[in-house]
């Protein structure tokens, strides 16, 4: 937990109780791929007093000081993924994202950006799903 106070500081984020309780259950697991409703029954079933707000508000902050990246898959899903580094994604139907190392897709011919915009991040979401046997 020590650990994870100083790098919300060196964000510039105020590690409250809230904060460093979310950010363990986040972090504390290795990379990954969640989303606020799944952070929050984590968050319940770990007897953290927070609500479902606090955990959006949370992963939303997160995200703006650079600890998460938000991956929106549809309209309404957004992943948030722990690994900030760049890399793309699998979508597998029903279950999720999974990583795809950022060697492994090669994006070519992006159009220029309009006048005053620069290109910050490339999203690659690629949709699988099963066979049908």
């Amino acid at each position: 937990m020590r650990r994870l106070r100083s790098r919300l500081m060196a964000a510039g984020m105020r590690p409250t109780r809230q904060r460093v309780a979310l950010g363990g259950l986040l972090f504390g697991k290795g990379d990954r791929h969640v989303t606020a409703e799944k952070l929050f029954e984590e968050a319940l079933a770990d007897d953290l007093p927070v609500s479902l707000a606090t955990v959006y508000n949370t992963l939303h902050q997160f995200t703006d000081v650079g600890l998460l990246r938000e991956i929106a898959v549809d309209g309404a899903r957004v992943y948030f993924d722990t690994n900030v580094s760049e890399h793309h994604h699998f979508l597998v139907e029903g279950e999720g994202l999974v990583d795809i190392p950022g060697a492994h897709v090669d994006v070519a011919s992006l159009p220029p950006p309009p006048p005053g915009m620069r290109i910050a991040r490339v999203d690659v979401v690629v949709r699988l799903c099963k066979d049908e046997d």
